[in-house]
């Protein structure tokens, strides 16, 4: 029984150094534009007391929402990636990834010169998920089922996917998903091309 409780305690704590990380690199972003929380809370039709709770990693923000905040602020979400150091990723590795969502880790896998897709690995702990739809400034996305269950829905059409399925989308369609496993479910994205790191995101 510790054993579960500390690996719980674990992976709580990844998920809010996560936050801890995405927050501080939003307010840092909407000060450079010289952007009131104020202003851009009221844009992305958030409150303002949400939007610096997310500013100072004290509560997770969905996919389109930060899509939402990423395009008021003229920024890409990819400009928000740390890439891993080499081409080299060993197992459990890779640059954690804040792209939105709660009760998940995300870590990137492809290096930042790498020109023709990116990968990225998701835990999902039960409960979580993307938080909506969005769609993403890319072309193609491939998801794979590493383990566990994920409910995958595209373009409002609803897919189960169990471990070892494979569902390949257009990043234009809108897209949602959420761990669909009583435990922990583990994906794999890939996403052709990359997501640009300077130009406004779409959400």
């Amino acid at each position: 029984m510790p054993r579960s409780r500390s690996a719980g305690a674990a992976r709580t704590a990844d998920v809010d150094s996560m936050m801890n990380r995405l927050g501080p690199k939003l307010r840092a972003l909407r000060t450079e534009r010289g952007l009131t929380l104020d202003a851009v809370a009221t844009k992305a039709d958030l409150t303002k007391g949400f939007l610096s709770l997310v500013e100072r990693g004290q509560t997770a923000i969905s996919v389109p929402n930060l899509l939402r905040i990423c395009d008021i602020l003229g920024a890409s979400v990819g400009s928000l990636f740390d890439f891993p150091d080499s081409a080299m990723v060993r197992h459990g590795r890779g640059a954690p990834l804040e792209m939105g969502g709660s009760g998940i880790r995300e870590y990137l896998l492809t290096p930042a010169t790498e020109q023709n897709v990116q990968v990225m690995r998701t835990v999902l702990q039960p409960g979580g998920g993307s938080g909506g739809a969005y769609t993403l400034d890319s072309k193609t996305i491939v998801v794979v089922v590493i383990r566990g269950k994920l409910r995958l829905v595209v373009d409002g059409q609803e897919q189960l996917l169990d471990t070892g399925d494979c569902y390949t989308f257009s990043a234009q369609s809108p897209h949602a998903w959420d761990n669909a496993d009583t435990g922990e479910s583990e994906v794999m994205w890939s996403i052709a091309p990359p997501l640009p790191t300077g130009s406004p995101a779409r959400g």
